[in-house]
């Protein structure tokens, strides 16, 4: 039997969302495309696959390091916006050195604190993006 080699460790922050806008997948690839710089004050975004109507994905370093996407599946009447962000913290000072991890109670809860607030960030960011893309929709009709 040959060995396997052994599973890479799950990232600290391992974050999926889904949201709808029920808009058309190419006005909100336009958006993303315009909108994604200003998103994230403390990350450094750097695209290194632009899919254009499908989405982006970036290498992330700043307050986390790793990687993001934004995948945008079409789904009649709209898209649904897949939200993908696999990284570590960082070490304090430093934009792409890893914080070792800690397995201990106090450290759980200072990850997950960054986890939830990246969450509800995003959440802003996607649900405004929603409310302003899809009255604008309707503005038209």
């Amino acid at each position: 039997m040959e060995a396997r080699a052994p599973l890479p460790e799950e990232p600290s922050i391992d974050i999926v969302d889904e949201s709808f806008i029920g808009v058309d997948r190419a006005v909100v690839a336009r958006e993303v495309a315009l909108r994604w710089p200003r998103w994230w004050p403390g990350l450094r975004l750097e695209v290194y696959m632009d899919r254009g109507a499908e989405g982006m994905r970036w290498t992330v370093a700043g307050d986390f390091v790793g990687s993001s996407e934004i995948w945008l599946e079409e789904h009649t009447p709209g898209v649904i916006v897949h939200y993908y962000l696999r990284a570590e913290p960082t070490v304090p000072g430093s934009n792409t050195t890893p914080r070792p991890r800690a397995n201990t109670r106090r450290a759980h809860s200072q990850v997950e604190g960054l986890r939830r607030r990246h969450v509800l960030a995003w959440k802003q960011v996607v649900w405004a993006m929603k409310d302003e893309l899809e009255a604008d929709a309707h503005a038209y009709r």
